[in-house]
């Protein structure tokens, strides 16, 4: 019956196939207005580790000044940052699986191979556990050990890509390469990973690269690597020596930590709460206590990587696609009507309402599947003018302007759903008409 019906169908679009395109077209327009909104907002939207984002916290401290939040249009939520001073102290805590302290640098890069030239880098300095803890994958080697942190130890990770530039692509664990003028032994080479959005630092936009390397941040600090990225500070002190730095209440430092169990989360709650205490009766953190545990969900909405443009943009598209379906209700009325000394001559033979109603919509349906495939292809078509206009300028476009699985089944589901809104009142239209009407004008 299903293929019957469809057959009728593909024999109804072929008797008007000016008014079958246009219904088409409409369709099509919607859906590719919206399929260009739900790519940009799945983007931005999508959780980069979903199998450990309920154990892995972002860590924050509310050691701002006293007179002001850090935030003044979210006065209640503490700077995104830590101080030097505190991630180094929060580090020594033994309550976290793993932790992490971070910060970003950058430096020229070079390995000293013939026909592949230095360049300008951006590094990650930070502590061992970052591979495990963010489950990075290695293709050759791994990464450094607790000692190389303490030690300040002169070894470094590069990502394939820059492995693919410094060397060609070759396996480089054990090579000798210069970092900004300093010696450094190759340990790891990552293999292809770009989390999107980049949760573990979003100072810089959530979209931005992966770091070129990633080296031992005692080592990094031992060689005075400058910091890059954002760096606030709100108390005027005297800052002469990269350790007045150091010791100064700046915040650009990241830390994360690993609990896995509720427990856990207290008890480095309680160790937050009692160490910003401690700080207190030092002359620091005058704020009220503050100090958060985000997870990767909350964390990902704490910095607002989902902003409220995107959801206004969907909420557009989606009356757009509303405004286009109504369009498509009148051209149906009209081609619906204009066969019905057919749906007549059918109800005569013994179809009854159910089976011509069943029928319209099995064409209403075939036109919706057209049009969501026709509008896949114009998204894509206009995501690619968006690569071809901004591409050169923004280093995240490529992710932000995919086409994913996910997007192609939501675009497709949406246009069947929208045919079948757009068929519904037609086809009842047509189907409670009595067919002596029409009959009688034969």
């Amino acid at each position: 019956m299903t293929a019957y019906d469809f057959r009728l169908a593909l024999l109804s679009m072929r008797r008007n196939p000016g008014l079958s395109a246009l219904m088409v077209l409409a369709i099509a327009c919607g859906i590719a207005v919206c399929t260009i909104s739900l790519a940009v907002y799945h983007a931005a939207a999508t959780n980069p580790i979903p199998w450990k984002s309920d154990r892995l916290y972002a860590v924050t401290l509310d050691t701002w000044d006293p007179q002001n939040p850090a935030d003044r249009d979210r006065p209640e939520l503490p700077p995104p940052q830590l101080t030097h001073r505190d991630a180094t102290a929060l580090k020594q805590s033994d309550i976290p699986l793993r932790s992490v302290i971070m910060f970003k640098t950058e430096r020229v890069l070079d390995g000293g191979i013939a026909g592949h030239k230095a360049y300008r880098g951006i590094l990650r300095a930070t502590t061992n556990e970052f591979f495990p803890m963010f489950d990075v994958p290695f293709k050759y080697g791994a990464g450094w050990n607790g000692s190389s942190d303490t030690g300040g130890e002169p070894v470094i990770v590069l990502s394939s890509e820059a492995n693919e530039k410094i060397f060609g692509g070759e396996n480089s664990v054990g090579r000798t390469m210069t970092v900004g003028g300093h010696d450094m032994r190759v340990i790891g080479v990552l293999g292809p990973w770009v989390p999107s959005p980049k949760f573990f630092d979003l100072n810089n936009g959530p979209f931005e690269e992966p770091e070129d390397a990633y080296l031992p941040f005692r080592y990094a600090l031992d060689q005075e690597f400058g910091q890059i990225g954002n760096t606030n500070c709100w108390k005027n002190e005297r800052i002469e020596s990269r350790q007045d730095f150091l010791n100064s209440e700046c915040v650009w430092m990241q830390m994360w930590a690993e609990l896995p169990a509720k427990a856990d989360r207290e008890r480095f709650h309680a160790y937050l709460d009692n160490y910003a205490r401690e700080q207190k009766s030092l002359g620091r953190m005058e704020r009220p206590l503050n100090n958060q545990l985000y997870d990767v969900d909350q964390w990902l909405d704490f910095n607002e990587v989902v902003q409220k443009d995107n959801r206004v943009l969907i909420g557009i598209a989606m009356l757009f696609l509303a405004a286009c379906l109504v369009n498509v209700v009148g051209l149906l009325l009209s081609k619906f009507l204009n066969g019905a000394s057919i749906t007549g001559l059918r109800r005569a033979l013994g179809a009854s309402r159910g089976d011509i109603v069943r029928q319209h919509l099995a064409e209403v349906l075939l036109l919706a599947g057209v049009g969501g495939v026709l509008g896949l292809i114009l998204a894509s078509i206009g995501m690619s003018g968006i690569r071809a206009l901004y591409g050169s300028d923004f280093e995240s476009i490529e992710r932000l302007t995919r086409i994913d699985g996910v997007v192609v089944l939501a675009a497709l589901g949406l246009s069947l759903l929208a045919g079948v809104l757009a068929g519904l009142y037609p086809a009842w239209r047509i189907g409670r008409t009595s067919p002596a009407v029409y009959l009688k004008t034969q």
